[in-house]
């Protein structure tokens, strides 16, 4: 049997030690996510053969995620099969198309069907692309852009600290509470994972920054690295009121992200018709497949 253990902030040092290496840049491995979203899908963990899984338990089924670690992963897989099975469950793992055709043996896919779900591809785009939004492709962004530089010239951009966090807290609470519409589950879901990681942005390593006009909080965004070449943007809010906010955090915070990271994810469109013509219009370097992988031998 498995021993699967509770994520927790304590866990970050074991955690991303197995993917801050690898070349996997799904959002769902960010460490700042696993811990934040816990709550909602009660993720756990293991070390098995060297290689990091991670289990959501939901009521509808448990879900592995694609092993992470070096080499064939033949092994792990049959050892996860064999663990499910032995709970009376049927197999699933979610995984990029990549992890299966680069990971497992030829004999081993053979077993599994892996259906790619659209609206669960994430957005990958150059971090430089984002920051200098040069060239035709984002004559509309710079547009935007010089808009609301030139409605707003009391404008400036801050990484967040500790202080500026409380602030954010304060602000996003505020945005919550005169807006009736975003009053439902999903957006629920997503301020206690937001909060959480604001809450706790030291102990995690979350980056973020602020974008003020004349003086108060119009727009902030916050991350985390999810691999060594890959930064991950999982929240971003902004006062629709002001025009082209989105835009410009957008931008400030790809130039305020470390250099060393070439990449930025900035996750899923959810199958949101509004997001998916959002996240398409910067121009993403490319999109990585994802679905659930299953048993052919097994009904589902």
């Amino acid at each position: 049997m498995i021993n699967f253990k509770d994520i927790s902030l304590e866990d970050k040092e074991i955690i991303t030690s197995y993917i801050f290496p690898n070349d996997c840049c799904n959002c769902e491995f960010s460490f700042s996510n696993l811990v934040s979203w816990r709550f909602l899908y009660e993720t756990k963990y293991a070390i098995v053969d060297d290689f990091l899984v991670l289990r959501y338990i939901s009521n509808e089924s448990d879900t592995f995620m694609m092993p992470i670690g070096r080499g064939n992963a033949d092994n792990v897989v049959l050892k996860l099969i064999e663990e499910i099975h032995s709970q009376g469950k049927p197999f699933r793992m979610y995984a990029a198309c990549h992890f299966v055709d680069n990971q497992l043996s030829d004999e081993m896919k053979e077993k599994f069907n892996l259906v790619p779900n659209r609206d669960s591809f994430d957005y990958v785009y150059r971090r430089e692309d984002l920051a200098s939004l040069k060239g035709n492709k984002y004559q509309q962004k710079r547009n935007h852009v010089n808009k609301f530089m030139k409605l707003y010239p009391n404008w400036e951009y801050k990484s967040a600290t500790p202080e500026l966090i409380k602030l954010c807290i304060e602000k996003e609470m505020e945005w919550y509470e005169s807006n009736e519409d975003y009053k439902h589950q999903e957006i629920d879901n997503e301020r206690q994972a937001l909060l959480f990681a604001m809450n706790h942005t030291e102990e995690i390593g979350v980056k973020g920054g602020v974008l003020f006009v004349d003086g108060e909080i119009v727009a902030f965004t916050f991350g985390f690295p999810i691999n060594h070449k890959t930064f991950g943007v999982h929240f971003e809010k902004a006062d629709i009121r002001f025009t082209g906010a989105f835009t410009v955090i957008n931008q400030m915070f790809a130039k305020d992200i470390p250099e060393e990271f070439e990449y930025v994810n900035r996750e899923e469109d959810l199958g949101i018709e509004g997001l998916r013509k959002a996240k398409l219009s910067y121009n993403p370097e490319f999109l990585i497949t994802k679905g659930v992988v299953t048993l052919k031998e097994e009904k589902n």
